[in-house]
């Protein structure tokens, strides 16, 4: 087992320097620096204006060495601008001093500062993820037991009214997008209905201070679209698993069914929708971009919005940073938890 947990941190770490890299090269291409330099400066500024200040800031210089300084794997620039200037990564303030440090990047702890924010990178990403994780785990305490209960009910017996009932049910809701769900539950439930509203079609007041009133439709809009999706792997899995000999063993000693399903067939029903269900963790730190946008939810998605809208290069590469870092540790604790799940993948 250590040794797998080795090689795939060994794997997870070129996956991110090799994502990262794409990012980096993808935020520094020269139309992205040129609309960042009139859009700090001004928008009438010439070519060669823009050349000179891109210059001062050290965003000329070779792209192995921006990533390198960025990732704070080498020094820092110092560069003695053509307006007489002496500017310094290390120093956001001003000139360089006897304290400035020499590596100041990602390994660092030193995101930069956003452009649109005005802010450390730092500081808003990790505001924003914690309201999108206060999200996302209502999303899942919702989403989880709800699919998994469909999926062994509509796996128990395949084929009966209850089981095509429920792979319909779970069809249309993975069939619907989330904005269009998303505007009908506003229009039904957010409306206000004999001179009272139930819920409230926005969730800013849910940041500071998340309620039921408030934080229902956008929990209840990313749970239905991710509910149906787990629900027919469950469904798939129950039903190939209760077909299987040791179930119709268990069937002619005269277990009751209820045993069957709980203590024979639940465990090795789940193996396929585990994986699955840890899928859906990258998903939903990036995939709810629409819904925050529709409820006016200021999360990691909405952040990420922000970034990529307003060419805010430092903020978009945080954001890159830790929607990679969530996807390699989910696949990472997916892998393992396979392995204990299923003991023939340790036999071979």
């Amino acid at each position: 087992m250590g040794l797998f947990i080795l090689r795939r941190l060994g794997v997870m770490i070129l996956t991110a320097l090799c994502l990262t890299f794409i990012v980096f090269w993808l935020t520094n291409l020269y139309p992205n620096l040129e609309k960042l330099a009139k859009t700090q400066g001004n928008f009438r500024m010439s070519d060669e204006q823009v050349q000179t200040y891109l210059g001062n800031r050290g965003y000329t210089q070779s792209l192995p060495v921006k990533y390198g300084q960025w990732l704070g794997v080498l020094p820092g620039y110092v560069i003695e601008g053509t307006d007489g200037e002496t500017r310094a990564r290390c120093e956001a303030n001003g000139a360089p001093t006897e304290d400035t440090a020499t590596f100041c990047g990602i390994l660092q702890g030193e995101w930069g500062q956003s452009t649109v924010f005005k802010d450390d990178v730092s500081e808003i990403v990790s505001t924003r993820l914690g309201l999108t994780g206060k999200l996302m785990f209502w999303v899942m305490m919702v989403m989880v037991p709800g699919a998994l209960i469909i999926g062994v009910l509509a796996g128990m017996r395949e084929g009966s009214r209850t089981d095509r009932s429920l792979s319909t049910v779970s069809i249309v809701s993975t069939a619907t997008p989330e904005y269009v769900s998303g505007v009908i539950l506003i229009a039904v439930f957010a409306t206000p209905l004999f001179g009272m509203q139930y819920f409230k079609g926005t969730a800013t007041s849910a940041m500071d201070d998340a309620t039921f009133n408030n934080f229902f439709l956008p929990v209840i809009t990313i749970a239905l679209y991710g509910m149906g999706y787990i629900a027919r792997m469950t469904r798939a899995s129950m039903t190939e698993v209760m077909t299987a000999q040791y179930i119709r063993t268990a069937r002619l000693k005269g277990v009751s069914f209820p045993n069957i399903v709980i203590k024979h067939a639940l465990r090795n029903a789940l193996i396929a929708p585990f994986t699955v269900i840890m899928l859906q963790f990258p998903w939903l730190l990036n995939g709810v971009v629409i819904v925050e946008t529709l409820f006016n939810y200021k999360g990691f998605g909405w952040t990420l919005v922000q970034a990529a809208s307003n060419n805010d290069i430092e903020l978009l590469l945080g954001v890159s940073v830790v929607s990679v870092f969530v996807v390699l540790v989910t696949q990472l604790i997916s892998d393992i938890g396979y392995v204990f799940l299923n003991p023939r993948i340790r036999i071979s």
